[in-house]
């Protein structure tokens, strides 16, 4: 085992430790505030289940009723002239809902294309490299208790744009180095033989 793997076994012990030593140096009752905070994790749960149903319900709805399959074929211009595959584009949308359907959708594209692919590696980094927008912003706004989201929303999409294009960017090199590297081995494998 290497060192790594043997420290990274007690991390999470050490930080509990330490929390409760902390705790009994401030003199606190560690075990009611731990009961405290998981109470009031508990209530914020309850408050973002509708919400979660919501989102939920609202990525089925576009996959079922075929709204997916009409913006890939709406942004299909778009994606080949980033090189970009198609069959990522309902990625990009269904991530904003939910990273579970997101996550879905890219494991049909490793199934059908193969990971290594460039439509696997593409959907793998940005599903690494964004966020699921509307899930997190709400699940945010909820907890604090925010009434106006103010330009949040408009800023998230600019971040994620930006995500998409440098997955996007970083898929094409990763791609095409292992196109590139696969090339050299044929070739050599052909000079050898």
């Amino acid at each position: 085992m290497t060192a790594i793997a043997h420290a990274s076994s007690y991390i999470i012990p050490l930080i509990i430790l330490f929390i409760v030593i902390y705790g009994a140096v401030k003199k606190l009752d560690v075990y009611e505030v731990f009961i405290e905070g998981a109470f009031e994790g508990l209530e914020i749960v309850y408050k973002i289940v509708p919400t979660l149903v919501g989102l939920f319900l609202a990525v089925q709805i576009l996959n079922d009723s075929g709204a997916l399959d009409k913006a890939t074929q709406l942004f299909s211009p778009l994606s080949s002239l980033i090189n970009t595959p198609g069959c990522v584009i309902p990625v990009i949308i269904t991530k904003l809902f939910s990273s579970g359907s997101a996550t879905s959708l890219m494991l049909n594209i490793f199934s059908k294309y193969g990971p290594d692919s460039l439509e696997g590696l593409t959907s793998a980094i940005i599903l690494s490299s964004t966020e699921s927008l509307f899930y997190t912003v709400s699940v945010f706004l909820m907890a604090a208790k925010v009434k106006k989201s103010g330009c949040i929303i408009p800023f998230a999409l600019i971040s994620i744009f930006a995500g998409v294009i440098a997955s996007i960017i970083i898929a094409g090199y990763i791609f095409a180095g292992y196109y590139f590297i696969n090339i050299s081995i044929a070739s050599l494998n052909t000079f050898i033989s």
